[in-house]
């Protein structure tokens, strides 16, 4: 019988229960951040395939295809060449096909830089002579006795540079007649402007004129040329007395009557003077610029020389150039 209650003893299992919220756990979070990351990852690799031109991406493919071609050739065109968002590479916006290459568009940058820097001092160069006109004529408005003389200064801008011409009088001449001795008069008013020219750092070109009266009937003799030249060259000395330096004039030449201030009258006492020109950046490189040279004429091409015209003589009687 003891036996027998042994083999009728219940068997009791004990179920042990956890916390309330077992059943969910914390794996949900894992999963939830993984997917998280996996959008951002394929929202990235979509913005970097919406942004990346097409060169850029055939120069990827390029790369993946066959590596060590693209490694030995350097890339290229379609090889990443285009680094902008405009289809077929570029720095333009405004252009919607066509490949610039950086290096093209920073070359034309510089141009178009330098253009405006040389436009610029070009406009900064003819202030400075504007301001050098308008300081001779305060000079000479302010100055009592150079005031007398203001009607002989000639001013006036031209291609290279600011002209300033002192013309003759009939009563009032800078020169006796054929001589290159600087009159007193003359002499105190280039001294003047020698000392206004000191102000700027141009470079001056002196030109000696004549009126059409011819000096003398001998054409191997002392002409207008002669005279001419002498007369401007007393005049850049006087220049120089007045303060001048002597490595600021570039050209001194004299011209005779070959190029007239009153063109229709060549015996008109204007026409006999001295021209002052502050030449501006231009002429200076002109001046300072090789000349090219054409290469020599055939030996049987008829070339007609080119040589000043002497003033034909109005006289049997030797005359004097003025």
């Amino acid at each position: 019988m003891a036996g027998d209650a042994k083999k009728l003893q219940p068997i009791i299992i004990k179920k042990v229960k956890k916390g309330g919220h077992a059943a969910h756990g914390g794996a949900w979070k894992i999963a939830y951040a993984d997917f998280v990351t996996a959008m951002m990852a394929f929202f990235l690799l979509m913005w970097l395939l919406g942004s990346t031109t097409e060169g850029d991406k055939k120069g990827i493919a390029d790369y993946f295809a066959s590596p060590l071609k693209v490694a030995l050739l350097g890339g290229g065109s379609g090889s990443g060449d285009s680094s902008h968002v405009v289809k077929g590479g570029g720095q333009d916006l405004s252009r919607s096909t066509g490949q610039v290459r950086r290096g093209d568009v920073q070359a034309q940058r510089s141009t178009i830089n330098l253009h405006v820097l040389k436009e610029q001092q070009k406009k900064a160069e003819i202030s400075r002579l504007e301001q050098l006109k308008e300081q001779v004529e305060n000079e000479l408005r302010n100055n009592a006795r150079l005031a007398q003389y203001a009607a002989q200064i000639k001013m006036d801008m031209t291609r290279d540079g600011l002209r300033i011409q002192i013309v003759d009088e009939l009563a009032r001449p800078m020169f006796d007649s054929g001589s290159a001795v600087v009159k007193p008069y003359m002499r105190e008013l280039l001294r003047a402007i020698g000392g206004i020219l000191t102000e700027v750092p141009n470079r001056l070109t002196l030109e000696g004129h004549t009126d059409g009266q011819p000096f003398g009937t001998n054409d191997r003799g002392y002409s207008n040329w002669e005279l001419s030249s002498d007369r401007a060259n007393a005049s850049r000395r006087e220049l120089m007395a007045g303060g001048l330096a002597e490595d600021r004039v570039l050209r001194v030449q004299g011209l005779a009557a070959s190029s007239l201030f009153v063109k229709d009258d060549p015996f008109d006492p204007q026409n006999r003077r001295i021209s002052i020109i502050v030449m501006n950046r231009d002429a200076e490189e002109a001046f300072f610029q090789p000349q090219l040279t054409d290469p020599a004429p055939a030996a049987d091409a008829e070339t007609p020389s080119i040589r000043p015209e002497r003033p034909s003589v109005v006289s049997s009687q030797p005359m004097l150039g003025r």
